[in-house]
């Protein structure tokens, strides 16, 4: 039998702390000779081909201009082992420090944007802006992934998700039910 659970009354205010669409992110840009890492969690993807991924990066953040001009990044994905150097990430800004230098992280060379990969991240999708419709009103902006590089191992990383106030709840459990799965009754 199933139990319900006993539900009271919440600040909508604080709904995101239970509808973040996944994990957290670090998002590297350069413009010019100029590069940055920022700690995003407001992202999600849009479409699976092409592959769109949707990202609000405010323009009170350094690298909304890197972004906004060069027209890509990267969106690298970190594991629960740089935990502390994400929040130091999204505790500072570039334009006071470079984070790669400062943070110890390896800028590595991306394939198809001049945004650089971050070599200790578990996955690397870089990505060029698709579509700016949203960036004025919204600072989103829908960027398409044109090439992705990720480990082999492990399949499931430890992933960080923000809940709000510092607090993270780290991917766990892996359950399938793909003996189930029947994509032709997506809907």
């Amino acid at each position: 039998m199933v139990r319900y659970p006993k539900k009271t009354p919440y600040p909508v205010s604080q709904a995101r702390r239970y509808l973040e669409p996944g994990p957290i992110v670090l998002v590297s840009s350069q413009q010019g000779t100029k590069t940055n890492i920022m700690t995003l969690g407001w992202h999600t993807v849009l479409e699976f081909s092409p592959s769109l991924v949707g990202l609000m990066i405010s323009n009170a953040n350094h690298s909304f201009e890197l972004v906004r001009k060069s027209r890509e990044c990267v969106i690298n994905l970190p594991t629960t082992a740089l935990t502390d150097i994400v929040v130091g990430v999204g505790n500072t800004s570039g334009a006071d420090i470079d984070k790669f230098a400062h943070f110890g992280l390896t800028p590595e060379a991306a394939s198809q944007v001049a945004a650089p990969l971050i070599r200790e991240c578990h996955a690397n999708f870089e990505c060029r802006l698709y579509d700016d419709a949203l960036v004025a009103r919204y600072n989103f902006f829908i960027f398409e992934v044109v090439y992705a590089h990720v480990a082999a191992t492990p399949k499931h990383p430890q992933t960080l998700h923000y809940t709000g106030d510092g607090v993270f709840m780290v991917a766990g459990k892996i359950i399938s039910r793909r003996s189930q799965f029947r994509p032709d009754m997506l809907d």
